[in-house]
């Protein structure tokens, strides 16, 4: 496993690669470094060459990391599900949420992020398998889900997201994408905020990007095996 410095620029230069391969523009898509389960040290060496967005599931290790890194200007995305006895937390210590798949959850956050604060980015997470317990809007409640959340006080709506069952090669996975290209493409002719979709990860983001990501979330193939 070489170590993040060379990784980043690695993948940094894939991800550029498969821009021009399928005719997306260049810097098109960013890269949301997902550094659940890893140390605050690695965070720090991935800063060090360049990444300021980061994305965490757990909300405890997440807040210790991000109060021990205060010096640092990072952005923090919330990725995990998100329970009603996390919302306040969740409000008042991140950038963004890329998992909001409820109303309930969309008011709570806008109640409870501080005034002080710029408008919490959000994304509607939508489920595209068949997967019980995924989380995430079934794609046809994602229009109401997004009206509301672009009505809110203290949220700015982005774009969406997804998190589908791994799939076994780049065909699957683009079928699987476009669905939610698709959903993207709908809820920017009502939304002029949504400029985010959010999807692909170390297995297949190749598939994202060809079916129009904007940003990808890579983990084991930035930091390597979760501690």
């Amino acid at each position: 496993m070489k170590n993040i410095a060379e990784n980043i620029p690695t993948l940094t230069q894939k991800i550029r690669e498969y821009e021009d391969l399928y005719k997306r523009p260049s810097g098109s898509v960013s890269l949301l470094a997902v550094s659940k389960k890893q140390t605050q040290d690695k965070i720090r060496q991935a800063a060090a060459v360049g990444i300021r967005s980061f994305g965490e599931n757990y909300l405890q290790e997440a807040l210790h990391k991000i109060k021990n890194l205060t010096d640092m200007d990072l952005s923090w995305h919330f990725l995990g599900s998100i329970q009603t006895n996390k919302t306040r937390k969740i409000a008042e210590y991140f950038d963004w949420v890329q998992s909001v798949d409820r109303e309930k959850i969309a008011y709570r956050l806008s109640s409870q992020r501080p005034e002080s604060s710029p408008p919490l980015n959000v994304c509607v997470q939508i489920k595209l398998s068949n997967e019980e317990k995924k989380s995430g809007a079934e794609v046809e409640h994602a229009t109401k889900l997004c009206s509301l959340i672009a009505s809110l006080p203290n949220l700015q709506l982005r774009g969406l997201m997804a998190i589908p069952a791994p799939l076994p090669d780049l065909e699957s996975q683009r079928t699987c994408f476009r669905r939610l290209k698709l959903a993207f493409t709908n809820l920017k002719k009502s939304h002029s905020s949504i400029d985010t979709l959010s999807m692909g990860m170390s297995n297949d983001f190749e598939a994202a990007v060809a079916e129009g990501s904007t940003m990808v979330r890579l983990g084991s193939a930035i930091f390597g095996p979760r501690i």
